[in-house]
């Protein structure tokens, strides 16, 4: 098992967003917008998906790999921390699934 945790990955995120390295992917994509990191956080989950309906438990790993970078840079740039994020798992962790999503307002 490794200790890379999701704040390891959010901090690369972060460094290589600010970063000047023009060879720099996170950069590239953090520049074009939260409707570009949308999309590929869209594209990539849908691959995961797909991975999994096939069974392809490898395919699966990697492609969880790309929905788990993506949905960081997303939040990056939709200025959301992931410590709010994982705060709000963490208060989801007393309950139930079933009763958090009935406690949610109805539309």
């Amino acid at each position: 098992m490794t200790n890379f945790t999701l704040a390891d990955l959010d901090a690369i995120i972060a460094a290589r967003a600010n970063s000047d390295d023009e060879k720099s992917y996170t950069r590239k994509l953090v520049g074009k917008g939260v409707a570009k990191c949308a999309q590929k956080l869209g594209e990539e989950a849908v691959e995961a998906a797909i991975a999994a309906v096939r069974d392809d438990k490898d395919e699966l790993t990697a492609e969880a790999a790309d929905v788990l970078y993506h949905l960081l840079v997303v939040l990056k740039v939709a200025d959301v921390p992931l410590e709010n994020v994982m705060a709000e798992l963490a208060s989801r962790t007393g309950q139930t699934g079933l009763e958090e999503k009935a406690s949610r307002p109805q539309d």
